[in-house]
């Protein structure tokens, strides 16, 4: 079955799919022995087959088999028979039509490789598996050394958590196969395994055999660890003897501070002076290990063009205490100032620096209770505190299996034709994982597991698919010289609190893409997940708990604060993660951490503005029917309501018993309606299907804008229609609640008189009449029969039209 829009043909293609992937299927046994060279028996590909032990890890993908083959070391090799020097050795392996080199070392006769080969199952054609030795000949072809053949009926099984396979020594053999013996040994050991083998992340793999060079690590799957970052408050309290550069003038101060690429200033001292004061907040985000410096410096407004440095500091971070809680208390500090400036002393242009009184008192801290964001608030994925100390329990564990994909899109053209090289990114918490790159392949078939700690059910898992342009090719740059950047393909998210616990969820995902020219299906994202809960009775008082720690209500930032240290976080995770090995680049980590979500969107102002008006669907769905009701279109309806009503006027007591109840039977009624999928990207709700082409032009645009005159002219118009509409709603909103204040403010003296006359008889009426009696005639008036209704705007709507409001005094 599939969840979306039934009946539209055109949004079934972009709706979730139900699969049924052959997960937790019985995992391969086998005897761990060595595997012998070949001359037995052959039983074909037997030795991948007789699978009868269940794997208790890695069952939410489906088996793939792999040949292994460890190259550790050889010993004893001849010389070269030309120089008589030590070769230069490496191995080749060879099984089919694929082959794997190893690296060569220069004149070693003994040499130690210790790399790890594996050949997929699939698309092994041979039953033989050879390993040759090879000496390398800078001009013609490599000698031959000795070689080393395996029969893959006789390479035995292994499965983790058995210990790994132990390599052996084995002679090399003449290449003919005759069993003669040669001088020199290798050392090997070669198995068959699945996925879920230790050497299967580090080993070259035969389906990245066409890679080369330092493209290879990039093919790897990886998992990686965001850096851990901190909240740096300093608080710039004071300055004394602040020395201004023109003798006999009192200087205009402000402390301008740097962290990296950070800059924050403090504003000018109110009033011109030596000793300013400020005790103004500014925050940072930094990440250890602390490689930056807060640098300070002084300076002194001469005119709105120009300010003189007064003085400088500069600070390790390491010297800052970290703060966990909220107390108001840091100690402060004060530090002396340095000054660069040139004396009669100075010869020409050079420069010195000269100590001197002037200091400025600090008090810093690192904030480890905050949460530093580093991704929207809309889709955040962990809401833990920096410190460590500070963490709860984690209350379930998050299991996805990245199954594969299907019907990718052709994302660069290779050897004249279109060709994509997909891999996966799913990030979680401080979490980042990378499956390998499939190389040419529109059905790539990953079948990687992953799993995170969950400390909070109430958080999102982003995984998107993109396409490795960083295989080696013109080192690493396109066809105009720019530096290479891996191409976007689509991505989804998860929220963990709409999954169900402990059951497995597989499905095939649309990966949905907008581009300039429209709203484009990429391909489906296959992917089995499972969320596990640990503590019931934590995640339930989670719920009851924020969703931030503490210091976010106790100590907020403004909004503006939040936007920006938002905007260096990034910056930071993805300058750290892009240092890794194999990086994970900037474009990719922009890409999961949404980036972009704050830039103006004409559609997404639309889908946000329909968003607001569904919300509200509900309301006005209410009162039609209680209109239809107060205007007897049922009648036997409107008269149950009458009875509801004499109810609840005599038994007042049970209203708020009969509205909750009312709320259970509608939530156990809406029960069998549940969903049964995970949400996923809708794009009929992100208004992706109408936009007009102009408005997506403006969305992919720069910013600043790199479009021309006229058409920023035209778009501007457009916003101010748009701001336009937007003002003369916010102007009736302000208009209404004016009207309500004037009600007895005197600015119309009649209609407050009016009110006020009203008011006091309302009192007395109300004073000497039981409430039962005043509620039953107002209910009964409002539900009154439609022929003693006028069509007429009732009186107390004419009245409250009538009220003045600010909006005349307005220009």
């Amino acid at each position: 079955m599939a969840q979306g829009h039934r009946g539209d043909p055109h949004h079934e293609d972009f709706q979730l799919k139900d699969t049924n992937p052959l997960l937790g299927e019985q995992w391969p046994k086998g005897a761990a022995g060595p595997a012998r060279p070949a001359g037995g028996g052959g039983g074909g590909l037997a030795g991948w087959l007789g699978v009868d032990k269940p794997s208790s890890t890695y069952d939410l993908v489906e088996q793939m088999f792999f040949l292994y083959v460890r190259v550790v070391k050889a010993k004893d090799l001849p010389l070269n028979p030309i120089t008589g020097a030590p070769m230069d050795p490496y191995v080749e392996v060879r099984l089919g039509n694929y082959k794997g080199k190893t690296r060569h070392f220069d004149r070693r006769a003994n040499p130690e490789w210790d790399q790890v080969f594996a050949f997929s199952k699939s698309g092994v054609q041979s039953n033989a598996l050879e390993v040759f030795l090879k000496d390398r000949e800078m001009l013609g072809r490599d000698d031959y050394v000795g070689k080393v053949t395996f029969d893959l009926a006789e390479v035995p099984t292994r499965v983790p958590p058995d210990s790994p396979l132990a390599p052996q020594w084995y002679r090399l053999e003449e290449r003919r196969g005759e069993g003669r013996k040669v001088r020199g040994e290798l050392m090997l050991a070669v198995w068959i395994g699945t996925q879920a083998d230790e050497a299967f992340p580090e080993a070259w793999h035969s389906d990245a055999a066409a890679v080369r060079g330092e493209g290879v690590a990039s093919v790897r799957s990886k998992a990686y660890v965001s850096p851990k970052l901190w909240y740096l408050r300093v608080n710039v309290i004071e300055a004394q003897d602040v020395q201004p550069q023109e003798r006999g003038r009192a200087p205009e101060v402000f402390v301008k501070a740097q962290v990296g690429n950070q800059i924050l200033k403090t504003s000018v001292s109110p009033a011109p002076t030596l000793n300013p004061r400020w005790n103004e907040d500014l925050v940072f985000v930094v990440a250890e290990p602390f490689e930056e410096q807060l640098v300070l410096t002084v300076e002194d407004r001469v005119s709105p063009r120009k300010d003189d440095l007064l003085g400088r500091v500069v600070l390790p971070l390491t010297l800052f205490e970290k703060r966990l809680d909220h107390r108001p208390f840091v100690q402060s500090r004060w530090f002396d100032l340095e000054k660069f400036g040139v004396g009669a002393a100075i010869e020409g242009e050079t420069r010195r620096e000269l100590r001197f009184a002037s200091r400025v008192h600090v008090r810093a801290c690192l904030e480890g209770a905050y949460h530093v964001m580093d991704e929207s608030t809309m889709y955040i994925s962990d809401t833990r505190p920096t410190a460590r100390q500070l963490w709860k329990p984690p209350v379930g564990v998050l299991e996805v299996g990245i199954l594969g994909a299907a019907g990718l899109q052709p994302m660069k053209t290779r050897d004249g034709r279109g060709t994509t090289d997909a891999y996966c990114v799913a990030k979680y918490g401080q979490k980042w994982v990378r499956t390998r790159t499939m190389i040419g392949n529109f059905g790539p078939t990953w079948n990687e597991q992953y799993t995170w700690e969950v400390f909070d059910p109430c958080t999102v898992i982003t995984i998107g698919v993109f396409d490795n342009c960083h295989l080696g090719v013109n080192n690493g740059n396109n066809g105009g010289g720019q530096p290479a950047r891996d191409a976007r393909i689509g991505k989804i998210r998860i929220r963990l609190s709409t999954l169900e616990t402990d059951r497995v969820y597989t499905h095939a995902y649309p990966l949905i893409a907008l581009q300039r020219s429209g709203v484009k299906k990429m391909g489906e994202l296959r992917l089995a997940v499972r969320f596990t809960c640990l503590s019931l009775i934590n995640m339930v008082h989670l719920y009851t708990q924020p969703l931030l720690p503490r210091m976010h209500y106790l100590h907020p930032f403004t909004v503006t604060q939040l936007d920006a240290l938002r905007y260096q976080a990034m910056g930071i995770v993805a300058a750290r993660l892009g240092r890794a090995e194999p990086p994970l680049h900037r474009e990719v980590v922009e890409y999961m951490l949404d980036v972009e979500s704050h830039m103006w969107s004409m559609r997404r102002s639309k889908a946000n503005f329909f968003r607001a008006v569904s919300l509200f669907s509900g309301f006005a769905a209410a009162a039609r029917w209680f209109s239809d009701v107060c205007h007897w279109k049922n009648v036997a309806t409107t008269a149950l309501v009458h009875v509801l009503l004499l109810i609840l006027v005599w038994y007042p007591e049970l209203i708020l018993p009969t509205v909750f109840l009312y709320m259970f039977l509608i939530g156990l009624w809406n029960y069998r309606r549940r969903p049964r999928h995970p949400p996923h990207m809708d794009t009929k709700m992100s208004w992706a299907e109408a936009v007009h082409p102009d408005e997506l032009d403006e969305e992919f645009d720069t910013f600043p804008t790199s479009r021309a005159q006229d058409v920023v002219y035209m778009r501007y118009d457009r916003l101010r229609s748009v701001a336009g509409r937007i003002q003369t709603v916010v102007g009736d909103m302000a208009t209404q609640g004016e009207r309500l204040q004037s009600l007895l403010s005197w600015r119309d003296p009649r209609a407050t008189c009016l009110f006020v006359i009203f008011c006091l008889l309302a009192a007395v009426v109300l004073y000497v009449t039981p409430f039962r009696i005043v509620a039953l005639v107002a209910g009964l008036y409002v539900l009154r029969h439609p022929r003693f209704r006028s069509r007429l705007p009732s009186v107390p709507s004419n009245f409250f039209r009538r009220l003045p409001s600010r909006a005349d005094t307005m220009l």
